[in-house]
């Protein structure tokens, strides 16, 4: 067996039992059909939430929810054939309800369940529970926020999630119908929520709204993305209406963030803030109060930064809080306009929105237009007849908070790039002409899951299989078009106009066209764990498992850095080579200029099957076949889907043969034609070699000849033009003459010439040079003496003396003014006083 075949190594395990509680019955209350269709909606107007993932991935350690009941198996052991098909049994005596949701914490510690009104929490068993011989292991296990979350009369849960940014990985946020997100700590407080955030008002009492009441139901929530904007600290929510609003700031109460981050977003309003200062005041002002108390914010962000930590220093995670520099809440932003509007399905009168996600663009190899591509968002909302809207963040939110200002605020948008269809409708409508078949997307829940290896993959689950959108070329071409430097965007907006839609691959068809019914996908799992292959693990809701293997595309194409030294290394190398000469090329090539594309067909590396696997019933189902209108309808139209895509592969084969026929004649082309120019080579290296060497050596002697003969007519013309000197040449060398006698003197022993005088001068300089050293000596000892005299008194002592000596000179100068007052009255004439005498003479 292969150990890479997921669907030899899960097919018929155990852990994928039916429950007892339908073990006895038939499957039917298993499966969607119009006989199953229940009301979904409360007495109080809530319905309830129709988000299904009952299986999930620690490492590779599998884990299913079967009712009210939690397994847990190691595919590792399983697929080494270290242990029998067997499974573990968790557990949990407070889990008393259906179990709905199961999310596992970023740590891979905690689980958490959630049903249709309860939530609880899990601690997972540790490795090597698979050794012990009981098959049930006891987990601790807790339920959460009993006050809000309890029983039957709660508002029901929408949606469940571990923040990436939870101190600990102990952070879980709840998402109720109601528009309430309760996060809750489960390592300080597992009863009250930690923060509360509220997405709609409180509706005032005896008052009446007309509004629709899926305006005020949430269908789901996600966190936003980005490094170096208020991506991460935004959470975005979709109501069942498809309305989308946004909160921003927000970020756990204990929360871990990377260091990295906050000098970013620093920067950015910094950035931000500078360019605001370049604009009028008038229409600044607002902005300027609001990028003040962004500021505030970051600022405190920063001050909780443990010391040392400066950018660009190694990022690492740094608890913190939420700061309170600010009183009041973060505002709720939107609905967001979708520009333009999305168009409606054919055949469909709009279905409630079931899913949001947001995927953001990440490249490694490109470092140098990080900025502009990490800002590059996604948005994406999944409406219950199949329709998927695709929406560019171009503007994306930023941190603002509740004051009278912001409430004339103009709401957000999102531009709608693409609606995308399923062809769900399409499906149940050829299937069947009647209406009650549509009815089955009233139970249909579209849920969006991104994939852990590639960011530019996500996968669509609904009640009638498993779709892949493929988001790498819309995302490689509108980052390649942010990259050139445009002001007025044309070259974003030719992007825009000639990149290409969403590449839209049907993986799993659940439905039945026989039975008229189909089996929802509940579960759907990606391993990414170095020892698991890298697979789809597809759960649908009578326990049948599908493994899918998936190929890692591998992207042949040079990073952006190794391009560019290419061509600047083919410049250069340009330079050397000659210019080719004008006209028609001397050498054409049977392949033409353009490189060859392989065929859509032959280029899918994905891995996904090119027509959907079908997955009707159970395992074990053994119902008899039966051939009716519909199934032959449903089997021409498989069978004509794969002759065209027999004919296209077909058709890309004759495409894929001639190119290589033509490049096997082209290589036999270049082959003779470089055969051709080392012949040619090779004469001119023998005897033209030698016959060219000896013409050049004969005209290097005749130009020798030639500049002989030049010189010499040179100054034969000289002569004739001027045989005497001019007066001023004359001047000029009776000048140099004189110059010369001033500096070397009229004869050998002059005195008076600058060459005597300096030498002279040295003779002195030499002879005085000896005295001048012994006197240096003698002063440097002397200093030495006298430093060594002031070294016995001391600091204390110099400053007494000083003090004394400054009281004494003061009573002197006292004495000094009143006998010169006396003298003034008795008519005498006194001299100078002795201090005046003494200071002029040691001037003179």
């Amino acid at each position: 067996m292969n150990q890479d075949d997921w669907a030899a190594v899960l097919d018929n395990h155990p852990i994928f039992d039916v429950p007892k509680a339908y073990r006895d019955n038939s499957e039917e209350e298993l499966e969607l059909s119009t006989n199953s269709l229940k009301g979904s909606t409360r007495n109080d107007g809530y319905a309830l939430s129709g988000r299904r993932q009952a299986m999930a991935l620690k490492d590779a350690d599998l884990i299913v929810a079967v009712h009210k009941e939690l397994r847990m198996t190691s595919l590792g052991d399983t697929k080494l054939g270290k242990s029998a098909r067997s499974y573990k049994v968790l557990h949990t005596p407070n889990i008393e309800f259906e179990i709905h949701q199961i999310v596992i914490n970023p740590s891979g510690k905690l689980l958490a369940v959630a049903g249709a009104y309860q939530v609880a929490v899990i601690v997972l068993p540790r490795p090597g529970y698979s050794k012990l011989v009981s098959s049930t292991i006891d987990c601790k296990s807790v339920q959460v926020g009993q006050f809000y979350h309890s029983s039957t009369t709660s508002v029901p849960i929408a949606k469940i999630e571990w923040h990436p940014w939870g101190e600990a990985a102990s952070t879980l946020m709840v998402m109720t119908v109601d528009g309430k997100l309760r996060e809750y700590d489960i390592s300080v407080n597992t009863e009250e929520p930690q923060q509360v955030l509220s997405f709609f008002p409180e509706r005032k009492p005896k008052s009446f709204v007309a509004e629709d009441p899926a305006e005020r139901e949430i269908a789901s929530f996600t966190l936003g993305r980005g490094k170096a904007d208020w991506g991460p600290l935004t959470i975005y929510t979709v109501t069942r209406s498809g309305d989308v609003y946004a909160i921003c700031p927000y970020m756990p109460k204990n929360s871990s963030i990377p260091s990295s981050y906050v000098h970013a977003l620093e920067c950015f309003i910094a950035a931000k803030q500078e360019f605001l200062l370049q604009g009028t005041s008038m229409s600044t002002s607002p902005l300027s109060t609001l990028y003040d108390y962004q500021r505030k914010y970051v600022s405190a962000l920063v001050k909780q930064l443990p010391p040392g930590t400066v950018f660009p220093a190694v990022s690492r995670l740094v608890p913190m809080h939420p700061p309170h520099t600010i009183k009041s809440d973060p505002l709720r932003q939107g609905p967001f306009l979708l520009q333009p509007s999305p168009r409606t399905l054919g055949g469909s009168e709009g279905g409630d929105a079931a899913d949001i996600a947001y995927l953001a663009f990440t490249n490694d190899d490109d470092e140098e237009n990080e900025g502009e591509t990490e800002r590059l968002g996604i948005v994406m909302i999944a409406y219950q007849d199949g329709k998927v809207d695709v929406c560019l963040d171009v503007e994306k939110v930023e941190a603002r908070w509740e004051s009278k200002q912001e409430s004339s605020r103009e709401l957000p948008m999102f531009a709608v790039y693409e609606s995308i269809d399923l062809g769900l409708i399409s499906m149940l409508g050829d299937s069947s002409g009647e209406q009650s078949i549509l009815d089955l997307l009233q139970a249909n829940h579209p849920l969006l899951y991104g994939d852990p290896m590639h960011d530019d993959r996500v996968y669509v689950t609904h009640a009638f299989g498993v779709h892949a959108l493929d988001f790498g070329e819309l995302l490689q071409c509108l980052s390649a078009a942010l990259r050139t430097d445009d002001e007025e965007g044309s070259s974003l907006l030719r992007a825009l106009e000639k990149s290409t839609v969403t590449r839209v691959t049907a993986i799993l068809n659940t439905f039945s066209v026989q039975r008229r019914c189909s089996n929802p996908v509940i579960a759907i799992c990606i391993p990414n764990d170095i020892f698991l292959a890298y697979s789809i693990l597809i759960l649908t809701s009578v326990f049948r498992i599908i493994c899918l293997p998936l190929t890692l595309p591998t992207d042949l194409s040079p990073p952006r850095s190794l391009q560019g030294a290419g061509s600047e290394t083919t410049s250069e190398q340009d330079e050397r080579i000659l210019v080719p000469a004008e006209g028609p090329p001397t050498y054409v090539s049977l392949l033409g200029a353009e490189p060859f594309q392989l065929p859509s067909v032959l280029s899918q590396s994905s891995g996904l099957p090119s027509f959907p696997r079908m997955s009707v019933g159970a395992s074990n189902t053994k119902n008899e076949f039966m051939l009716t209108p519909d199934t032959l309808r449903y089997l021409g139209a498989v069978v004509e889907g794969f002759i065209s895509q027999i004919r296209e592969v077909t058709l890309a084969h004759r495409a894929v043969e001639t190119r290589a026929t033509l490049q096997r004649a082209e290589f036999q082309r270049q082959q003779e034609k470089c055969a051709e120019m080392m012949k040619k080579v090779e004469e001119l290296r023998g005897l033209r070699y030698a016959h060219t060497e000896s013409r050049a050596q004969k005209i290097m002697e005749s130009h020798k000849k030639l500049t002989i003969r030049l010189d010499r007519t040179l100054q034969l013309l000289m002569q004739q033009a001027s045989p005497d000197l001019s007066e001023s040449e004359t001047k000029w060398f009776e000048e140099l003459r004189r110059m010369r006698a001033e500096v070397f003197g009229a004869g050998r022993y002059d005195e008076g010439s600058l060459a005597a005088r300096i030498s002279l001068l040295k003779r002195e300089y030499e002879r005085n040079l000896s005295s001048l050293k012994s006197v240096a000596e003698k002063e440097s000892q002397r200093q030495k003496q006298f430093a060594g005299s002031t070294q016995g008194l001391g600091i204390s002592q110099a400053f007494e003396l000083g003090e004394r000596s400054h009281l004494e000179r003061s009573k002197i100068s006292e004495l000094e003014k009143i006998i010169v007052q006396m003298a003034s009255k008795l008519d005498l004439s006194v001299g100078r006083p002795p201090a005046e005498v003494g200071v002029a003479d040691s001037d003179l």
